[in-house]
């Protein structure tokens, strides 16, 4: 995908112009970066550059105005001005290049998945799993433990866990504990992702 930044205004103008590939990282494996440029079709000194404008337009996402993660991107070609290219044009050509690879490659909402762990005595257990299925936890499993509790495992939305802690010691009165860890991140199911894009005004993209 191409990302070109020419101006000019009058003396000295700016221009970068770069070429990337994009492919998704693996789960976890967050933002990579890799310049295939040999020959000097772009100058050494204004890689980083692009690297920082493709990191910025991550930032700022092509989705609801969210960050996108696990992300590899490939700088293979471009070229440059002897006087009008600069740190700042080729920044810019790589956040524009970035954009446009982006919104080509149809990308999906995620949302934060969290390992939780809840100890409730057994006797409250179906009251715990139907809350936990309720905010879109899917059960991994019960284990019963010495003392006439269980343990309950689940991965559960951090969108929906919050006010569980009240949630919880109310449905056990006060006899259950839990903890809860960052996961991974998985798709947002799409009825709900088009609510948010509805709610950010990115229905369109």
């Amino acid at each position: 995908i191409e990302g070109k930044f020419v101006r000019q205004t009058g003396g000295r103008g700016q221009f970068g112009h770069v070429y990337i590939d994009l492919e998704p990282n693996e789960p976890g494996g967050g933002y990579a970066f890799e310049s295939k440029i040999v020959g000097g079709s772009i100058p050494k000194e204004y890689i980083p550059a692009v690297d920082q404008g493709i990191r910025e337009a991550l930032d700022g996402g092509v989705v609801a105005g969210y960050p996108m993660v696990d992300i590899k991107v490939r700088l293979v070609d471009g070229s440059y001005h002897d006087v009008d290219s600069s740190e700042m044009a080729f920044k810019i050509a790589g956040s524009m290049a970035f954009k446009e690879a982006a919104r080509r490659a149809s990308p999906t909402l995620l949302e934060p998945m969290m390992a939780v762990e809840v100890v409730a005595p057994t006797e409250f257990v179906g009251t715990v799993v139907g809350d936990l299925n309720r905010r879109r936890g899917r059960i991994a499993g019960t284990e019963p433990r010495p003392g006439g509790v269980e343990v309950i495992t689940a991965s559960v939305p951090l969108s929906e866990m919050f006010g569980y802690a009240t949630s919880v010691r109310s449905a056990t009165q006060g006899r259950a504990t839990f903890t809860m860890q960052f996961e991974n991140y998985m798709e947002v199911p799409s009825s709900i992702a088009q609510e948010i894009k509805e709610k950010t005004g990115a229905a369109s993209d």
